[in-house]
This record gives structure tokens, C-alpha cells and sequence, in this order.
């Protein structure tokens, strides 16, 4: 979460934001903190009689800061087995008003006897978490500096920013920190705004870096945030700010903001011109338009790199990737960040590629040893790259003793308890609370251990963490394998590509439901259940059925094979559509020049969550079939080349 951005101090043009005007309304206002008085209940509410149904209710009473509701829910459960939930749903909505801001009128003396009373379990990093929010937000730099060692986890950005501002207010040039922290806007909070003022005011920072971060909210559509961060420079106007406009017209009609710019961009300095051409890149290379890669080329050739988003500088390697232009490939790698270039193994193997392409091959082969040994997509491209096929590492099993010790640990017994209530963001920050400083073995162990209490989410994700001795039995696992063989070789399907959708969709867990209705391990749509069901026969089925597992996997496999089929046996285009759906990956297909391999298809869709989610079923696969068959695997034939094709209309939903 907390990744690097630059905060450049150059002399240039200010940036005026027009969405600072909407910092005018009302709405907008910090809104004054209720006196917080002891609990009380006015009215008596419903609380459930069975203790589990009770916390659940508590739990999401806590969730909308429900103080009344939460203190007489809590008031029933003084026996229940995680009695540090009960205290902790309890206290948390003391802490925060109704639309998520912290308050300054917490509770303090109740949260130091919670810290105290549960020190070192992961319920207590998650309240130390909340207080420092809360002490950040009052300005309690005495208390916020002493409980911010504490913080195990630091895995919130907001708090981050506190700890910047506290860092700054005590004469502390913090501005190179700043740029490791304050990356993806989406985090940022209150703290990384008041940070970001600050920094304004003590002149850490220039207007032309609140200008690039203002505009970094607007091109995630973040426009209250991106007023918020704009309105910390003083005498801000909603007037003339060409480049505010250029990035809302490109999101909708990159055309539309080249016609703009080329007729306004004389108001622009030669690096804002640049950092134009690369936002309208960005949005062209989204809708995958041919003329992304040109755009980039002129945002090249004038600059402005440093003011451009890190998903900008993404996209201009995408845009080269997909018109085959390597020597753009190379370039617009080398001119990333270095923080950004190093987060993720494709731009190193991109790079590579690009280094091939130009005939140097020994420093391509440099590239691909770095990521060779990683178990992931472009770990395993790499390997192929160097000669290899996939294989397995060789196997580290653990004992019944080992695997059984680990059902004494209390974070373990706590993790299954909320497991049980389907409560599973609290379930698996318990659980790998527990997983801290343990041994490859210890992983191992403790994954076996899953995998026998049938956590087969956790048996993978544990597994997943070994660093020297593994068991990928245990990282790709093979639960129903007997309907699996029977289901994918009734469709003639390859049971290595189905496993490796499911891992991908559900981690095996049986009740998994996404927010948009999709139901168990393959999660099926309703709407493609009951249209499969009918297309194989299978006249009584009811949507409850789809918790079989049996009935699940037949409609699931059934759908891979009329979604393979329908896309010309390409299992790049076929997983794509499993989770874009069909017409998508067709409508990509068509704006195709020429044949690419699979890998640039994938990593040019456009879809944040259908992109790494192709790439990780395939990765997936690949394993799975080493498992299975005992034989070395190419995943870069699974891939195989897509060719480009006319838009066709698919019966398929």
C-alpha cells in the first residue's frame, strides 16, 4: 500500500486545479465532532439470541460506527469466546463519526487499557492502528509518537502521513520520504492532505507538486479529493487550468483533449506539454487506440516524465508492446522511476525482451536471471527465456506432529472461530498475524495444517509465503478431484487450466460469494448458471443448487468449454472472458494490427482485475500441469499467439 511517488521541487508553472471550486459548498466542510458521553440506549434495538448471529450484528454495527447499537450489543455478549472483539467493536465506533472520519473526542483511556489488556495480538495493531488516526487527526503528537513504534503492521497510508507531519513539524525535512509514501491517491485520507499542506506552507514542497498530485486524484475520477489537495495552495483558482481539463477530456475522448491541447498548449511549459501528451497516452492506451503509442513518442520527446502519474508511465510500455515497437519498449522502461520499474518482474522482463530485440542479448539474459527464480508469470517467462521448461522445486514435507502443533495457537483458534461466522477479512488478519517470523518449515506446517481444517485459502496463501523449502502440493491444491477428472473430461477440458481458474477465482472456498453475485468455487453468475443448465439438460436446477459442489463445477467446466469454444480455443482470450465476460476480450482482439503473443495480450488488457487475473490463472495452470503429468510445462505456449479478428456478436452471457 505504501509505494513511491515524486514530489518534484521544480520551478515551474502552478498548476490551478478547477476542481478546487467545488471546496465552496457546504458539504465539504469539516464537520465539528459530537460530544462523546457515555453510551447510552434510548430505545431497546433487536439484538439477535444467538451469540454468533449477536457478534456478527455487533461487528457490523461497529462497521457503521453504530455507538448506541454496538454498546448494547456488546452489553449482551460477557461470556463470548473472543472477548477482544467484543471490547474492540465496541470501542471503534466511539472513534469514528458515521461517514468514516476519526473523532478527537475518543475514548483515550479506554483504548490504553484495550492496548494493555491485548498486547501483542493482532486486535491490538488493529486498535493501535485506529488511535493513531484519531491522535494524528487532534494534533496529540506526544501520544502519536510514542504508540507509532508500535505499529506492526504499517500497512495504512494516512497514518503514514501523520507520521511525516510529525516528523516535519518538528523541523525535519521530510519531503524525500514523502515521494515513498504518497503514490496511490486512493489511500490517502485526511493525514496525506494535511500532510501535503504542511509541506506547502514550510515550503517542502512547491505548488507545481501539489499541482502533479492533484491531478494524480483527478485521473482516478477522484474529484472531491483532488479539490481537497489543490485547496491546500494558497489563492488557488478554477480558471485556466488547462491541464485539469485535458485529463477529464481524455478519459472520455482522447481525441477530443489532442484538439484541445494543440490549441491551448502554448499556455504550457515544455515539460507540462509533455506530461499532457502523456495523460492523453494513458487514456488512448486504455481504449487500446492505435495512436496511444504516437502520443507517448511526443510526451517523449518534450519530457515532463517526472510529472507524469505511475500509471501513465505504465501504459506508454503497454502502448509500445502492443504496436511492437521495441526500442519504445526499452525506452519508456528506462525512463520510468526506479521505485516503480522495481515493484513488479514484468518491466524487467519487458526490458529484456526489448534488449533481444536490439541484439543484446547478454544483457537480456541478465534481466531474466533476476526474476528466473520467482514463481509467478513473468518468473516463469523468464525461465523459458533462459532454455528452461517449468518444473517443480523439489518437495519439503512436514510431519503429523508438526502440522497438528499448530492448532494450540491462540491467533489460529481465533481465525478459525471467525472463519466459522464467514467473517473473513477478520478470519485472515488473524491468521497471518500468526504466520509473523515463522520458518519456511513452520509455513509449511501450518499450511498442512489448513489444508486439514479445511481452510484451503489459508493451506495456499501460507504455502505461497516459503521462500527455500516448499510444497506445491500445498500451493496448488486439488480438492474434488474426482468430479474435476469426471466434469473437464466429459467437456474435454484440460483439468490443469480449470484448477487454475478456480484457485484464481475462489481459493477453494466453498461459500465464496463476489459482491456481484457469483457463487462458490468457480464462481458462476446466476444469470450463466441457470442459462448453462439449460443448454446441458438439467431441467430442476434452482440458484441454491450452486452449492453443491458437484452442481458448481459441471456448470462451471461446461461454461470454460462454451466460452473456449466460442473463442477459438485460445485459453488467453477464454479466461479473460470468464472474467470480463465474452464480448470483451473479442472487442479487444479487434483492435489488433497484426498477431501478438499471448503475454502482450495479456498485459495490455485493460482491465486492471481481468489483466492480473488472466495472467495468474495461466500461471496457475502451468503448475497445475507439471503436478499432474510430472512433466516440464511451457507457459508460454499456453498463451499461444492472438490474432486479430472482426467484433462478433456471442450468444454466451
Amino acid at each position: 500500500m505504501l509505494k513511491g511517488v515524486y514530489l518534484r521541487r521544480a520551478g515551474q508553472a502552478a498548476w490551478v486545479t478547477v476542481a478546487c471550486a467545488l471546496l465552496a459548498t457546504p458539504a465539504l466542510a469539516q464537520k465539528r465532532p459530537q460530544q462523546q458521553a457515555a453510551p447510552r440506549v434510548q430505545a431497546a434495538p433487536v439484538i439477535p439470541s444467538d451469540p454468533d448471529d449477536a457478534f456478527v450484528a455487533l461487528r457490523e454495527a461497529a462497521r457503521k460506527n453504530d455507538v448506541e447499537r454496538a454498546y448494547a450489543i456488546s452489553a449482551t455478549l460477557v461470556d463470548y469466546p473472543i472477548p477482544s472483539y467484543v471490547e474492540y467493536f465496541r470501542i471503534k465506533p466511539q472513534m469514528f463519526d458515521g461517514s468514516g472520519l476519526a473523532r478527537i473526542d475518543a475514548p483515550d483511556d479506554q483504548v490504553r487499557a484495550f492496548l494493555q489488556r491485548y498486547k501483542g495480538q493482532a486486535i491490538a495493531d488493529r486498535m493501535r492502528n485506529d488511535w493513531l488516526l484519531v491522535l494524528g487527526k487532534k494534533r496529540d503528537w506526544a501520544n502519536f509518537d510514542a504508540e507509532y513504534p508500535q505499529f506492526v503492521l504499517k500497512d495504512d497510508t494516512q497514518v503514514e502521513c501523520y507520521a511525516l507531519l510529525s516528523r516535519a513539524l518538528k523541523g525535519q525535512n521530510v519531503a524525500a520520504d514523502t515521494r515513498n509514501v504518497l503514490s496511490d491517491v486512493r489511500y490517502y485520507g485526511e493525514g496525506c492532505v494535511d500532510l501535503i499542506s504542511y509541506l506547502v506552507q514550510s515550503q517542502q514542497i512547491q505548488r507545481s507538486d501539489v499541482a502533479f498530485q492533484a491531478r494524480q486524484a483527478l485521473e482516478q475520477n477522484l474529484v472531491t479529493l483532488a479539490g481537497r489537495i489543490a485547496a491546500t495552495v494558497p489563492d488557488a483558482r478554477a480558471d485556466g487550468d488547462t491541464l485539469a481539463t485535458i485529463v477529464k477530456m481524455a478519459r472520455n475522448d482522447p481525441s477530443q483533449a489532442v484538439a484541445y491541447l494543440t490549441a491551448s498548449g502554448g499556455s504550457l511549459s515544455r515539460d507540462e506539454q509533455g506530461a499532457a501528451w502523456g495523460v492523453i497516452g494513458q487514456y488512448a492506451a486504455k481504449k487500446l487506440l492505435p495512436d496511444a503509442a504516437f502520443y507517448y513518442r511526443r510526451q517523449m520527446d518534450l519530457g515532463g516524465n517526472q510529472w507524469m502519474s505511475d500509471e501513465s508511465q505504465e501504459w506508454r510500455v503497454r502502448a509500445a508492446l502492443r504496436q511492437g515497437d521495441w526500442k519504445q519498449v526499452r525506452q519508456a522502461i528506462e525512463m520510468m522511476r526506479p521505485e516503480l520499474r522495481a515493484k513488479d518482474p514484468a518491466w524487467t522482463y519487458w526490458y529484456g525482451r526489448s534488449l533481444k530485440a536490439d541484439g543484446r542479448d547478454a544483457e537480456a539474459q541478465q534481466q531474466y536471471q533476476q526474476i528466473a527464480g520467482q514463481f509467478n508469470f513473468y518468473g516463469q517467462l523468464a525461465s523459458e527465456e533462459l532454455g528452461n521448461r517449468i518444473t517443480l522445486p523439489s518437495r519439503t514435507t512436514v510431519s503429523d506432529a508438526e502440522a497438528m502443533a499448530m492448532r494450540s495457537r491462540a491467533g489460529f483458534q481465533r481465525a478459525q472461530k471467525l472463519y466459522n461466522m464467514n467473517l473473513r477479512f477478520e478470519g485472515t488478519r488473524e491468521w497471518n498475524w500468526e504466520l509473523r517470523g515463522m520458518s519456511d518449515r513452520e509455513l509449511l506446517a501450518a499450511a498442512e495444517y489448513a489444508r486439514r481444517v479445511e481452510l484451503l485459502d489459508r493451506t495456499v496463501n501460507t504455502a505461497d509465503r516459503t521462500r527455500a523449502e516448499h510444497d506445491f502440493s500445498l500451493r496448488f491444491p486439488m480438492p474434488y478431484r474426482d468430479l474435476m477428472q469426471r466434469a473437464t473430461d466429459d467437456v474435454g477440458l484440460d483439468m490443469a487450466w480449470a484448477y487454475g481458474l478456480i484457485r484464481q477465482e475462489s481459493r477453494f472456498i466453498m461459500n465464496a460469494r463476489s459482491s456481484a453475485g457469483a457463487h462458490g468455487l468457480m464462481q458462476v453468475m446466476p444469470a450463466t448458471a441457470k442459462y448453462v443448465a439449460r443448454k446441458i439438460g438439467m431441467p430442476d436446477f434452482s440458484p441454491s443448487m450452486m452449492g453443491d459442489p458437484n452442481i458448481n463445477i459441471v456448470l462451471g467446466t461446461n461454461y470454460l468449454s462454451m466460452v473456449l469454444t466460442d473463442l477459438d480455443s485460445s485459453w488467453t482470450l477464454a479466461s479473460a472472458a470468464y472474467n470480463a465476460g465474452p464480448g470483451r476480450p473479442k472487442a479487444w482482439r479487434s483492435t489488433l494490427s497484426r498477431p501478438v503473443e499471448g503475454a502482450i495480450f495479456a498485459e495490455t488488457i485493460p482491465f486492471n482485475e481481468t489483466r492480473t487475473y488472466v495472467k495468474n490463472v495461466l500461471s496457475n495452470a502451468t503448475y497445475y500441469a507439471a503436478l499432474m503429468s510430472g512433466q516440464p510445462q511451457s507457459l508460454k505456449s499456453r498463451l499461444g499467439q492472438v490474432a486479430p479478428s472482426a467484433v462478433t456478436t456471442t450468444s454466451l452471457p
